[in-house]
């Protein structure tokens, strides 16, 4: 089996990266003459998704006129949030549940993704897929991070996430979930980690670990450190 569609969060206000996104959303800020945004949909492309849904809330004009003009060879539809932005949650909730399919893969653009997580998203689905999950989270080890100021947000054993006082791995911004997850989400407006707290507690969030170099834009300083890298 295999996803159908991709959803990309673009909705958020990117306050980390003031003044930048005063007047431009993050997804559109550039690395190397490339937008981050750019980088995530060839990623889904080459990962081979056939559509993939997009939200927007801050300066969400920018963001349909990129998509309209660049014409990138799959399906994309631009999703308003809203009047109110709906965190990472209710954005993804609002995409999905009109959609006919019942798995989705999720990304942030602002991890730098690149050709080594190719490879490994394809296993993460196959092993999503095998294992019959409603979930699953691509980690990185917070060793393999370029920002190093980056704690990390849970520990790994046997494919099985935990919270514990000191956890080694990082969420990359790409995951896997199971429409299912959210029938008894009674809000519109709620944060991605509402679910993820519910399967923790049960012992049923799961992770799979990706071993490729893990490149976020924290922030300013990190973006100025990769613009002069570049």
């Amino acid at each position: 089996m295999k996803i159908n569609t991709a959803l990309i969060l673009c909705a958020g206000l990117g306050k980390r990266l003031n003044p930048l996104t005063l007047t431009k959303p993050k997804p559109l800020l550039d690395i190397d003459n490339i937008t981050i945004l750019e980088r995530c949909i060839n990623l889904i492309i080459k990962s081979g998704a056939k559509k993939i849904f997009l939200n927007t809330f801050h300066l969400s004009n920018q963001i349909f006129e990129f998509i309209e003009n660049k014409k990138f060879p799959i399906d994309i539809k631009v999703i308003k949030d809203g009047k109110e932005i709906l965190d990472t949650g209710g954005g993804i909730l609002n995409m999905i549940e009109n959609s006919k399919d019942n798995d989705f893969i999720i990304f942030n653009p602002d991890t730098l993704w690149h050709k080594d997580h190719i490879d490994e998203i394809k296993k993460m689905q196959n092993f999503y897929f095998d294992n019959k999950l409603n979930n699953i989270l691509l980690l990185a080890n917070r060793k393999l991070s370029f920002d190093k100021s980056l704690t990390g947000d849970f520990s790994l054993s046997n494919s099985v996430l935990e919270k514990k006082i000191d956890n080694d791995f990082i969420y990359t911004g790409c995951q896997i979930l199971n429409k299912n997850l959210f029938k008894e989400i009674k809000d519109s407006s709620f944060s991605i980690s509402k679910i993820w707290e519910n399967q923790l507690e049960q012992n049923l969030l799961y992770g799979y670990e990706s071993k490729a170099n893990f490149i976020h834009l924290t922030d300013l300083e990190i973006y100025n450190k990769l613009s002069k890298s570049n």
